[in-house]
């Protein structure tokens, strides 16, 4: 027990400088062709996995406060404001105090959550004795790729692809997706499937629970900030959706498989709740 303790100490040590290390380094981002994606909330999402819902709401926290210092003290971006309690009472006010305290935290939070309980569900659902549910699993892998390769080659050739071709190339992705799927989860199980998803839903958390907080708290002084209509909000924020959130997504999807797959060695995630469902199965055979 106190081994334990020690060991998950230790671990939320590591992934506390991980996460700080990439807030304040060029380390935390991933040049692509176009955009940088974020990679800062992945170490959020493994401690999450590794240790559980609450020490991952704690580095979820340390993610938010690193982006409140940097928003604050550097204010790279115009939109730098919607970040920082700070900037955002200079702008309008004091409720843009409590309204960046959210789009900080919350979302970031979240993402130290949100990840352990997709995994569990995910990994009950795709069980080797589950082969209804792998084939669920596994058809909602597939429309969520051919959503969102649909969405990106919209938003990032639209004037080279028709919605057609974009349409036929998402299709082709989401069924080449769903048979190395099911190829691959006959002959492994479940563990990587469910770390892909943790990955995906880490991700997806928090672009989507910044960028609706942002519409729906900001949405006039983010449209000056950007130097944009407030009617063409919406379009800004689903073309970083559609953009942004599927690359980062997709970048978390494949390091948390590729490094939650080497750390099982260790300690596997599912540890837990591992413990819980035996000690249910002896005390109902005792029964």
């Amino acid at each position: 027990m106190k081994n334990e303790k020690t060991y998950e100490l230790v671990l939320t040590a590591l992934f506390t400088a991980i996460i700080v290390i990439m807030a304040f380094t060029p380390l935390g981002y991933i040049p692509l062709v176009v955009i940088n994606a974020t990679i800062i909330h992945i170490p959020v999402i493994l401690g999450a996995l590794f240790l559980g819902p609450k020490k991952g709401a704690f580095l979820g926290f340390v993610f938010g406060l690193t982006s409140f210092i940097n928003n604050t003290f550097k204010a790279a971006t115009a939109s730098a404001f919607v970040f920082s309690p700070v900037l955002a009472f200079n702008m309008v006010g004091v409720s843009g105090i409590f309204k960046s305290l959210y789009i900080c935290f919350v979302p970031r939070i979240l993402v130290g959550v949100v990840p352990y309980f997709v995994y569990v569900l995910i990994r009950k659902a795709a069980g080797k004795e589950q082969k209804t549910g792998r084939i669920v699993v596994n058809a909602i892998a597939s429309v969520i790729l051919f959503v969102s390769v649909r969405a990106f080659l919209i938003r990032l050739l639209p004037e080279s692809l028709s919605a057609l071709v974009c349409t036929i190339i998402g299709l082709v992705a989401g069924a080449a997706l769903m048979a190395v799927l099911t190829v691959s989860g006959s002959k492994r199980g479940s563990a990587d499937i469910a770390l892909s998803y943790a990955g995906l839903a880490g991700a997806f958390t928090n672009t989507l629970f910044v960028m609706s907080g942002i519409f729906i708290l900001y949405k006039d002084a983010y449209a000056q900030a950007m130097g944009v209509a407030g009617d063409a909000v919406l379009d800004v924020i689903m073309g970083v959706v559609a953009f942004n959130g599927v690359v980062e997504a997709v970048v978390a999807a494949i390091i948390v498989t590729g490094v939650g797959l080497a750390l099982t060695r260790v300690k596997p995630v599912y540890t837990k709740v591992q413990e819980r469902s035996k000690d249910a199965l002896l005390a109902a055979k005792k029964a």
